[in-house]
């Protein structure tokens, strides 16, 4: 989930008293009003800067990198903004530097010397502002298509399905976009308990200023085979962006996002139709053992899958289920919810899911997902037939949306599309602006109803494999709440 910097209370002041001329700051009550019960109750306005970071996005020579950077579209006369994303190096340049809302903006790279990125946008175009890195490998170990959302900075992230077996190699990127260094520590979760690192090696990782560092997960527990484990990063000093890329022998790579923060109940939004393989793991934070009962979220309602109901996690260690074909054709969402509501445990899960077969087999990861909320936008979406499939799911109760395909980076006019949900299913899209060229950007906005989960699956096949990667929405935080202002002309009295 995006975490947007808050406006300091300094500032709303002084953006309040620009409009008001003078005026008294008052906290609401619960019910709406204000303290001093004259009715000026909290308002929500849009964020004023937005933070992101991306990862470096290949160690190959032959990676072909796409990155996308979009605002959602403002009314006009709201002002202006600046957005830059640069290299995480002292000696910084930008890659990307959107002018206005509303028209996404792409740059490529290519080979190992890719960068990550660090960067802001402020004014009109940081409420909603989405980057995101797609990467095609033809050949090698870590062939495929990979994609990643940027992300906010942050102090705790939680990886569900990484591996140290054999075959399989999974890096954490650490990318710290701050002026000071951080301080990092990285524990692994498998399906004993923690697993004991090697010499403190993954504690007090350092990562200094406006830089980024990999760790392979495996160098932490040499000799643990731990087909499915769960990472776990966090903070001492500092903040960083993490991402997962993960690579295995015959199957290709994907990023790894982080899971959703620890909830009792999880989506795992748009699983493809054609996954001939799926793999979900989960891991319990808390000290409670967690019973959960899962469901498929289809285009035709929710069904619990023959055989794999539900499924025990003792705290503190990671649990598998080999869910095997799940979708058959269908595309959908795994819902997991408590078995019994009473004994709920916070859980954090993702699934490892695989198309193809033999030598054509490819590898992508769907973790848990924050619903969109008011908005969500993911970018970087291709015009070409079938390439892009938006899956929007509602859980518990029905919903309608709003989808809006941006303009292309080439051009191209908006088109939107009404979607009504109904409770338990899984509905698919496909999208793209009139007229489009180059890329474009995907946004959902919730019109009625609710919660809604949704992920976009980019399918960009390469001889004969079905080369693709998933990435979920969740939502931008493009407004904070903020008190409203009570004019006090009693001081122009005194």
């Amino acid at each position: 989930m995006k975490q947007r910097a808050p406006l300091t209370l300094a500032a709303v002041t002084a953006a309040l008293a620009a409009l008001t001329g003078i005026a008294a700051l008052t906290t609401p009550a619960a019910d709406g009003t204000a303290a001093d019960g004259k009715g000026a109750a909290a308002a929500r306005m849009p964020v004023e800067r937005s933070l992101l970071v991306c990862p470096g996005p290949s160690s190959s020579d032959i990676a072909e990198t796409t990155y996308t950077s979009f605002t959602p579209g403002a009314p006009a006369g709201e002002g202006k903004g600046s957005a830059r994303l640069l290299g995480a190096t002292k000696d910084a340049k930008a890659v990307l530097e959107p002018k206005e809302p509303g028209k996404p903006v792409g740059a490529t790279a290519n080979g190992a010397d890719a960068p990550a990125l660090t960067g802001s946008a402020d004014g009109v175009l940081a409420p909603g502002w989405t980057a995101q890195l797609t990467t095609k490998v033809s050949v090698g170990r870590a062939r495929g298509v990979l994609g990643a959302g940027c992300t906010a900075p942050g102090t705790d992230f939680w990886f569900p399905a990484v591996s140290t077996a054999k075959g399989r190699e999974d890096y954490v990127h650490l990318t710290n976009p701050d002026d000071a260094a951080a301080v990092v520590d990285i524990k692994l979760f498998g399906p004993d308990g923690l697993a004991k690192p090697d010499a403190g090696t993954s504690e007090s990782i350092r990562v200094d200023p406006k830089s980024t560092k990999t760790v392979l997960l495996s160098s932490l527990v040499p000799g643990a085979q731990l087909a499915d484990a769960t990472a776990h990063v966090t903070t001492r000093a500092g903040r960083v962006g993490a991402s997962v890329q993960a690579s295995e022998e015959g199957v290709g790579a994907d990023w790894l996002p982080a899971s959703a923060d620890p909830s009792a109940s999880l989506v795992l939004p748009g699983i493809p139709a054609d996954a001939a393989s799926v793999r979900l793991v989960v891991f319990v934070p808390g000290e409670e053992d967690a019973d959960l009962k899962l469901r498929l979220a289809g285009p035709g309602g929710a069904i619990s899958p023959a055989g794999s109901e539900q499924l025990h996690v003792k705290a503190g260690m990671t649990a598998v289920m080999d869910l095997k074909d799940l979708t058959r054709g269908e595309p959908g969402s795994l819902l997991l919810t408590p078995a019994d509501a009473k004994k709920a445990a916070p859980v954090v899960a993702a699934v490892r899911v695989v198309r193809g077969s033999g030598a054509k087999q490819e590898l992508g990861f769907v973790p848990a997902t924050g619903p969109v909320g008011a908005r969500a936008t993911v970018a970087d979406n291709r015009p070409e037939k079938d390439a892009t499939v938006l899956a929007l799911t509602a859980p518990t109760a029905d919903a309608k949306v709003k989808v809006t395909a941006s303009p292309g980076t080439g051009g191209g006019e908006p088109a939107s599309q009404e979607v009504t949900l109904k409770a338990g299913t899984t509905q698919t899209l496909s999208l793209a602006p009139a007229g489009g060229k180059g890329s474009y950007a995907l946004t959902v906005e919730t019109l009625s109803g609710g919660p809604v989960h949704a992920a976009r699956t980019l399918s960009l096949p390469h001889e004969g494999i079905a080369m693709f990667t998933v990435q979920g929405l969740s939502d931008d935080h493009s407004t904070v709440s903020v008190p409203r202002a009570a004019q006090d002309l009693s001081v122009l009295t005194r």
